[in-house]
């Protein structure tokens, strides 16, 4: 039978699969209601107090679990006997977790968000388990996974001295977002695309035939690569699935 009551946060699994955010949450819940002291060892808290932070531990657990341990009736032995049970959770999913972080690659994604979301996900999950992922720890991934017909992209990214990760992909994602436009107007209108004055047709018929040719026997050639040049003569350049410019 599920809780009556609606759960301030996902119920802890009979599997234990989800006490890693379990424990932060239940934590957190237990502070902003002034009984965070009643899972300390030790303690001397009220018998009121404890009585509280029993009944919302007891309200969280999976209902399964939950029959388990009806005969704890301290809040504070409570929580030391599923983090016995339960704790060695962090040694099964830190070796999935550094794999994870080991083959991110910049490169592997089609868009900048889409790497930034796996990133953080890795990272959340290594500090979960006990280790913290540092900005530089960040910005070294990232700098070091951008796709290898970018390393004068990448060397200008870091000559930056971003200090922070935030810093870093703030910088990567309005690139990106600016080249789509980019591309959608050139798609839209390409090079090429508009018309010649009819004056100019009219009393320079050959010029303009020897014109055209040269301008498609150019924009074939131009045709496949991973870069386009801006008017201003700077490079923009393709990563992943998309394209960042390069930076002054």
């Amino acid at each position: 039978m599920s809780n009556i009551t609606k759960l301030e946060f996902e119920a802890l699994d009979l599997s234990g699969k989800n006490y890693l955010s379990w424990i932060i949450d239940a934590e957190i819940h237990l502070v902003s209601m002034n009984l965070g002291d009643t899972i300390k060892e030790g303690n001397k808290t009220s018998l009121q107090d404890r009585a509280k932070s029993l009944i919302f531990l007891r309200h969280h657990p999976n209902d399964g679990l939950k029959v388990e341990y009806l005969t704890v009736k301290e809040p504070q032995e409570l929580w030391t006997n599923l983090k016995d049970r339960f704790d060695h959770q962090r040694t099964v999913f830190l070796p999935r977790a550094r794999y994870e972080w080991m083959h991110l690659r910049l490169q592997d994604f089609k868009s900048a968000s889409d790497y930034n979301s796996e990133l953080f996900k890795i990272s959340s999950m290594l500090t979960l388990c006990g280790e913290k992922v540092t900005d530089q720890d960040m910005l070294e991934k990232t700098f070091s996974t951008f796709h290898a017909s970018n390393v004068l992209l990448q060397q200008q990214y870091r000559e930056r001295g971003f200090k922070k990760y935030s810093e870093l992909i703030s910088c990567l994602l309005v690139a990106e977002q600016n080249n789509e436009l980019l591309m959608k107007n050139h798609q839209l209108h390409p090079t090429g695309s508009a018309p010649f004055p009819e004056a100019n047709k009219v009393a320079f018929p050959e010029a303009n035939a020897n014109s055209t040719q040269n301008h498609e026997r150019g924009h074939a050639r131009g045709r496949g690569r991973n870069f386009f040049a801006r008017p201003d003569g700077n490079i923009d350049h393709l990563v992943g699935g998309g394209v960042l410019k390069d930076i002054k």
